[in-house]
């Protein structure tokens, strides 16, 4: 009887078991996809294009529409000053394709809502890669003309 009841238990656990890895493969199958469908930044960029000099007035839609003859366009976005949420003149166009970025870069210097626009490939953003001018100067070692401590000021 013992015999039994511990076969029935190895049995369960068993089953339990392969529940389990079929469920973990499924799980796995599905980050899989996932993963393969997320798209890397710099994919990302080999896809876009800057334009520059945008009017202020201009929409998603106007550039939307200035740029389909070069392709299916994913994503048009204008970056907005965060403080006062105007437009800041420039924009970046997302295509389905790499190819879609040769036909919009001939487009360069073509005259939208009044504006000579700058279209060119959009570049990958490296991180850490110091800016010009934004180097600090050393000398011996130390950095040179700044303070250990921050000034303060009397009111």
């Amino acid at each position: 009887m013992a015999d039994e009841s511990q076969k029935n238990a190895f049995e369960e656990i068993s089953r339990q078991i392969k529940e389990a890895n079929q469920d973990l493969a499924q799980k796995s199958k599905d980050i899989r996809q996932l993963e393969s469908k997320v798209a890397e930044p710099s994919e990302v960029d080999a896809r876009s294009i800057f334009v520059g000099n945008v009017d202020y007035h201009a929409s998603p839609a106007d550039l939307k529409e200035f740029f389909k003859e070069c392709g299916t366009i994913n994503r048009v976005t204008i970056l907005l000053d965060k403080f006062t949420g105007q437009p800041k003149g420039f924009a970046y166009v997302e295509f389905a394709e790499a190819e879609s970025i040769d036909k919009a870069v001939a487009l360069n210097e073509a005259v939208l809502k009044g504006r000579q626009l700058k279209v060119t490939a959009k570049r990958t953003n490296i991180p850490g890669l110091m800016q010009r001018g934004r180097r600090p100067h050393m000398r011996r070692g130390f950095f040179y003309g700044r303070r250990p401590y921050p000034r303060f000021r009397p009111y």
